[in-house]
C-alpha cells in the first residue's frame, strides 16, 4: 500500500511539473511572471482580485499557480527543475533552506526605504546577513482563545496576565471539568515551541549554533507539556480527541481554551454559538515566543525581476495588505495596514483583537537553519512518543537524540 501511495504522489509531481513547464513556455514574454502561493479558497479569491487589479494597472501578466497541498514538496520540485515561479510566497520556517541554496533574490535594495513600514520582528524572519530575501505579508503570534461562558461558570469574569505556563496550567485546572478540557495540547511541535521559549527554552539556540532542547529549561517545559495529558489530565489525550480536532472540540465546547494563531478567526466567526474572545499567551520581554510570518520572495533566476518586484510593491501596499487582512485569516506586517485593520474590525470577534499586536513585542523569530525540516521531524517523533506516555518526560532527549540534532547543525 505504501509503494502504491508513493508512486501515486510521484506520478502527480510529474504532471504538476509538465503543467508548469506549459506555463513556463507562456512566460517567455517579458510582461508575463509566475507566482506561486499555498491559501484557502477565500484567500486566494482575493489574491485573484488584486492580481487583476495589478494587471489592469501595469500591463504585466501573473500566472497564478495555487499550490493548497504539499507546497514547499512542490516548490522544492519546480526549483529543482529549474521551473521556478518569478515570485514565490515563503514563510519564516523554510527560507532559510532556499537562502542557503542561494535560490532567492537580495530584495534590500528594492525596499530600503520601506523597512521602517513593518514591524521590525518581521523583517528579521527573512533577513540573512544584512540581506532581505522576503518582504513580510503578516506576523502571527500564538494566542489563547477562551469560551467566556465557561469561564463565567467559574466565576472568572476578568482573566489577569498570564506570566508563564504554570500559570497557565492552573488557570486550565480551574475550568477542567467532566464535561469538558481545560485546554488543547498538540503533537504538532509548532505548539511545542511556544511552551518551551515561554519557559527560556527552545530547540535550537537563537544564534542557530547549538542544541538547546535537553537543558533544563527546556526540559521542565516538556515536563510539563506533557503533564498537561498525563498528569493533571486538563488536556485531552489523541484517543480521547478520537476522530475530531482540537478545534471542533473548542467549537463543540469540549474545551475551554484552544492555543492557535489568527488564521482560526475566520471559522470561529461562522461555527461559535457561545460567548468566545482571545487573550495572551504567557511570553515576557525575558522569555520571549516565537513568532511566525511569511512574506514574498523572488526567484534569483526569473528573468523578469523587474516585473516580479513591481508585483511585491504591489502586494505590500497598505491598500492590498488590507484586502487581504479583511478576510480575518491574517494580521498584516505592515504597522499601518494592522493598526488600521484592527480599529475598522472592532465590531466582530474577537473583543479583544488588538492583543493580536499588543503580543508581537514579546516575539522573536523561531530560530531556523537549512536543515530544520529534518530536526522538525525529530522533534515531532519524540513529542508524539512524549504525549502518548511512551517516554518519559525527565529525559525525553538522549544522547543518541542530541547527537543527532548536533548533526544537522
Amino acid at each position: 500500500m505504501k509503494k502504491i501511495i508513493i508512486i501515486v504522489f510521484a506520478f502527480i509531481c510529474i504532471l504538476f511539473l509538465i503543467y508548469e513547464k506549459q506555463l513556463i513556455k507562456k512566460a517567455d514574454n517579458e510582461n508575463i511572471i509566475k507566482f506561486s502561493s499555498w491559501g484557502s479558497q477565500s484567500e486566494t479569491a482575493v489574491l485573484k482580485d488584486l492580481i487583476n487589479d495589478f494587471e489592469k494597472e501595469t500591463n504585466i501578466k501573473v500566472e497564478f499557480i495555487h499550490i493548497p497541498q504539499n507546497y514547499f514538496q512542490k516548490l522544492h520540485l519546480l526549483f529543482a527543475s529549474n521551473l521556478s515561479p518569478d515570485v514565490v510566497f515563503i514563510n519564516n520556517i523554510y527560507i532559510k533552506m532556499y537562502i542557503k541554496a542561494d535560490l532567492l533574490e537580495d530584495l534590500s535594495q528594492y525596499f530600503a526605504d520601506d523597512k521602517n513600514s513593518y514591524y521590525k520582528e518581521a523583517i528579521n524572519c527573512f533577513k540573512e546577513n544584512n540581506k532581505l530575501y522576503a518582504i513580510p505579508r503578516d506576523i502571527s503570534a500564538p494566542v489563547i482563545y477562551i469560551n467566556k461562558d465557561i469561564f463565567k461558570k467559574h466565576g472568572i469574569y476578568k482573566t489577569n496576565k498570564l506570566n508563564n505556563i504554570r500559570e497557565l496550567k492552573e488557570l486550565a485546572q480551574r475550568v477542567t471539568t467532566k464535561d469538558y478540557y481545560g485546554i488543547n495540547i498538540e503533537e504538532e511541535p509548532i505548539f511545542l515551541l511556544s511552551f518551551l521559549a515561554s519557559n527560556g527554552g527552545g530547540v535550537l539556540s537563537d544564534d542557530c549554533k547549538s542544541i538547546i532542547i535537553n537543558n533544563q529549561n527546556s526540559t521542565e517545559a516538556l515536563n510539563l507539556y506533557s503533564d498537561f495529558i498525563n498528569k493533571y489530565h486538563i488536556s485531552p489525550s489523541k484517543a480521547q480527541i478520537g476522530s475530531m480536532t482540537t478545534a471542533q472540540m473548542f467549537i463543540n465546547k469540549k474545551l475551554a481554551m484552544y492555543i492557535s494563531g489568527r488564521w482560526m478567526v475566520p471559522k470561529f466567526r461562522q461555527t461559535i454559538n457561545f460567548d468566545w474572545d482571545i487573550i495572551e499567551f504567557p511570553a515576557s520581554e525575558e522569555n520571549k515566543i516565537y513568532l511566525d510570518a511569511s512574506g514574498w520572495a523572488v526567484s534569483k533566476n526569473s528573468k523578469h525581476k523587474e516585473q516580479a518586484i513591481k508585483f511585491i510593491k504591489y502586494l505590500s501596499s497598505k491598500q492590498s495588505a488590507v484586502k487581504l487582512a479583511e478576510s480575518g485569516l491574517i494580521t498584516p506586517a505592515t504597522i499601518d495596514a494592522a493598526e488600521e485593520f484592527i480599529l475598522n474590525d472592532k465590531k466582530n470577534k474577537p473583543k479583544n483583537s488588538q492583543i493580536f499586536l499588543s503580543m508581537i513585542k514579546y516575539t522573536k523569530p523561531t530560530p531556523v537553519n537549512e536543515n530544520y525540516g529534518r530536526i522538525n521531524d525529530i522533534l515531532k517523533e519524540k513529542t508524539q512518543s512524549l504525549l502518548n506516555g511512551a517516554k518519559s518526560a525527565e529525559v525525553p532527549f538522549g544522547n543518541a537524540d542530541i547527537k543527532k540534532l548536533e548533526s544537522l547543525l
